[in-house]
């Protein structure tokens, strides 16, 4: 694996790569900017995505606050918020630091059950976010189908990261299945008031969940790659990654243009690749997602390339349920967009 990205936090990290999960989950104001995690993410046969086939890139709070906005169009965050920022991110790295310590006692040498439970946890948030996206829709304050729909893709793919641990027998034991099922209804009801309150919050949690995603199968791909080359591909994850209508599997990968990632199944080890790297997507679109309405479904891209402006606008209106309570009574009925 050639390519290198980096994203910020990680969540229930076995151990990341040659260091220890305290690097990640410092407070932010004692890390070098966007830098909390290094690893690969593109397959050898992806190297070759040109410029023109990404869009322009993404940003987040985490940005502003550290002073590296490269989109002029952001609004630089006051004191305040940076500190209210800093809060917030300081609390889900404590969060999932909790978590990590728990499971890494739990499942040291229980793989696969380990990822049945990080993928049963791993649909949730984007559940919560759907549940009050459409609630907003109900009272006529916010209305984004681009985001119901990538959500809905990222949540249709996570079901299908499940179904390739269970295929695998990561589901076997009743305790698995009893402590998954009870922390994922517990993590709903967290996520949906987190994300009531402060969707920013929400988001930089679900980039930590998908971060340390990420790491968890980079770090089992590379000390059990070779046994992983010798066993077959489960039926469920053939179906999937080389099936034939990819369109949302296209969808929840916001940072890339449809088409241009089409995984190709051998073995089981190019099943928890390309499980790592759907992954690695979903830290790009969660960060994104911190930046109020920076969100585009990647379909919608082709639709508005002969207007520049149109794809890099930020669109405005309320954010949280304070501010959709407080906008109602002052403006007009949310427009119904794209």
């Amino acid at each position: 694996m050639a390519a290198t990205a980096m994203f910020s936090s990680s969540l229930f990290l076995t151990t990341p790569l040659n260091k220890s999960p305290s690097q990640f989950l410092r407070p932010l104001s004692f890390r070098p900017p966007l830098s909390r995690i290094r690893a690969s993410v593109l397959q050898d046969k992806e190297e070759k995505v040109i410029l023109q086939d990404t869009f322009p890139s993404k940003t987040s709070p985490l940005d502003s606050v550290n002073g590296n906005s490269s989109n002029d169009n952001t609004p630089s965050p006051s004191a305040w918020e940076k500190r209210v920022i800093k809060v917030e991110q300081s609390v889900n790295i404590f969060l999932t630091d909790s978590v990590i310590k728990i499971l890494d006692a739990l499942y040291r040498d229980r793989n696969y059950a380990r990822f049945f439970v990080l993928e049963t946890i791993a649909r949730v948030p984007y559940f919560a976010f759907m549940s009050i996206l459409h609630m907003y829709e109900s009272f006529g304050w916010w209305r984004r189908a681009d985001y119901l729909k990538v959500h809905f893709a990222e949540s249709w793919n996570e079901m299908h990261h499940l179904l390739i641990m269970e295929e695998l027998g990561g589901n076997a034991w009743w305790f698995d299945r009893f402590l998954a099922q009870h922390i994922a209804i517990f993590y709903y009801f967290m996520t949906a008031l987190m994300y009531a309150i402060s969707p920013r919050m929400a988001y930089h949690f679900s980039e930590c969940v998908e971060s340390h995603a990420f790491e968890t199968y980079d770090k089992f791909i590379k000390e059990e790659g070779e046994e992983l080359k010798k066993m077959p591909a489960p039926e469920v994850a053939v179906n999937y990654y080389m099936g034939g209508d990819m369109y949302l599997f296209d969808e929840f990968q916001t940072s890339r243009v449809p088409n241009t990632r089409r995984p190709t199944i051998e073995n089981l080890y190019d099943v928890f690749v390309n499980i790592r790297d759907d992954e690695a997507e979903h830290c790009k679109t969660m960060k994104a997602c911190q930046t109020h309405g920076n969100l585009r479904s990647p379909h919608s891209y082709a639709e508005a390339e002969d207007d520049d402006e149109s794809v890099c606008t930020i669109e405005t209106d309320c954010e949280g349920i304070v501010d959709c309570i407080k906008k109602s009574v002052t403006s007009n009925p949310a427009k119904v967009t794209k």
